[in-house]
């Protein structure tokens, strides 16, 4: 890797292609399990990089393994685009918009959109978001660009079209819906952001904004692409930052936590929902809207210390605690305070989340009673949310031994919906044939299993 009188001439791709994912050596040393200054030796060409860290290097990046060895032999540098994650150093409109518009327009770029999807989930993003989050200072909601002025009626008719926009997405899946939302990103609300508006219609219009923000990362959640959501989940929550708006960041939170405990990140998901609720307290969120925060930390509680597993009286008498304060704030009814965009926050949602928590608490009877019960209600106008949860009662049903209704439960989720499972469904019935494989001998598991290939061959 010598150029000229043995000067290590470096590997400029490899620096580009990091950059280009928004990562900082810190970020790729994390991701590819090595020290930082490895992965400075690497790019500076002044230590070779062995065969398996080649093909972790594609795997991170999203590439091919002969992109990787272009990148290893080094030469001249190509122009790569570079993504940076969210910054909370800078709190004005003007940089948020900017920075935030690079990643919405190569959404609708057929030749760019690509690398977005390949974006890694950057976990120790997180820690500086959730300090800024906390204890940064908000910017101003006012604008003086050269757009056009934003009035009231305007953030109103974002409202409305985030709601015809998530049905979509609840009805006919993310694969659907994301299209139509990236393009509303671009063609409305990114003007919007740009116009001329003072401190009052700002402080509505941000979290209007950040409302649609956060569905496109929610749809890039669902299909399965992390970083590209992490990206939008970051821009969300600073939307909400500058708009001094608690109950919105909490919102955005707790979607993050639901990425975390997707990604298996549970120690950052149980900081993230923690970090809900103390900013919806701190907003003074209404009861329904906070029941179903503190249900979701229980969750996240129980993923740490499995009591059903440990036997841990301690972590279990917390859970118990987090659901019961959330069943009771819940019982509280609806109020007029509660946000338009909490309307996915009902009794169906309630039951889900807590089966989950009660079936890691080793009650797999509660937690079959909740999921069967919240699948049902779930299947006409949330079907993605039906298969979720009938998976999730199969789970409970494998904790009972009850292996034939545990694989009559999971079949459900693909025949009962009628909509196609997207990526994250399909990586839960993963998870749940995992658990077979003290039954897989068994006639019904391999009559399972064929039928699982056949729905998802389809």
């Amino acid at each position: 890797m010598d150029g000229g009188a043995g000067i290590p001439r470096g590997r400029p791709e490899l620096a580009r292609a990091r950059k280009r994912l928004g990562m900082n050596q810190d970020d790729a040393a994390e991701a590819l399990l090595v020290a930082t200054t490895t992965v400075s030796r690497w790019e500076r060409g002044r230590q070779d990089i062995r065969p398996v860290y080649r093909a972790r290097i594609a795997a991170v990046f999203g590439v091919t393994g002969e992109e990787v060895e272009r990148w290893v032999e080094g030469g001249e540098p190509v122009e790569t685009e570079v993504f940076p994650l969210t910054d909370f150093s800078d709190m004005s409109m003007e940089s948020t918009v900017k920075v935030a518009e690079k990643i919405w327009r190569a959404e609708v770029d057929l030749e760019r959109r690509h690398l977005l999807a390949a974006l890694p989930f950057v976990p120790a993003a997180v820690d500086g978001w959730l300090s800024a989050w906390s204890y940064g200072p908000s910017g101003s909601a006012a604008s003086q660009a050269a757009g056009r002025a934003v009035g009231m009626p305007d953030v109103d008719r974002l409202h409305q079209m985030w709601r015809t926009l998530s049905r979509l997405d609840h009805q006919y899946g993310s694969a659907i819906a994301r299209p139509a939302v990236v393009d509303y990103l671009n063609t409305t609300v990114a003007p919007m952001l740009r116009g001329t508006y003072n401190e009052r219609v700002g402080a509505a219009l941000l979290p209007a904004a950040a409302e649609i923000v956060s569905l496109v990362g929610w749809t890039a959640f669902d299909q399965g692409n992390h970083g590209q959501a992490q990206h939008y989940y970051g821009q969300a929550l600073k939307l909400a930052k500058v708009a001094d708006n608690p109950l919105f960041g909490a919102h955005v939170l707790t979607n993050m936590s639901l990425q975390a405990i997707y990604t298996g990140e549970h120690k950052q998901a149980a900081l993230l929902a923690r970090a809900a609720v103390d900013s919806a307290r701190r907003g003074e969120a209404p009861p329904r809207f906070m029941a179903l925060l503190l249900v979701r930390e229980a969750w996240t509680r129980a993923l740490i210390t499995r009591p059903g597993q440990t036997g841990d009286g301690h972590s279990a008498k917390e859970v118990e605690k987090l659901i019961g304060e959330g069943e009771r704030a819940f019982a509280q009814g609806a109020s007029d305070r509660d946000p338009y965009w909490s309307v996915r926050y009902d009794e169906h949602e309630l039951g889900a989340e807590t089966a989950v928590s009660w079936r890691l608490l080793g009650q797999a009877d509660r937690a079959v009673e909740n999921a069967e019960s919240a699948a049902r209600r779930f299947t006409l106008p949330r079907p993605r949310s039906a298969q979720l949860t009938w998976i999730s009662a199969a789970h409970a049903y494998l904790g009972k031994r009850e292996l034939e209704q545990a694989l009559d439960t999971a079949r459900r989720s693909l025949s009962d919906t009628g909509l196609a499972p997207s990526p994250r469904v399909v990586e839960r019935l993963k998870q749940f044939d995992k658990r077979l494989k003290p039954y897989e001998k068994t006639i019904k598991v391999a009559e399972f299993r064929a039928h699982v290939a056949q729905r998802l061959a389809v």
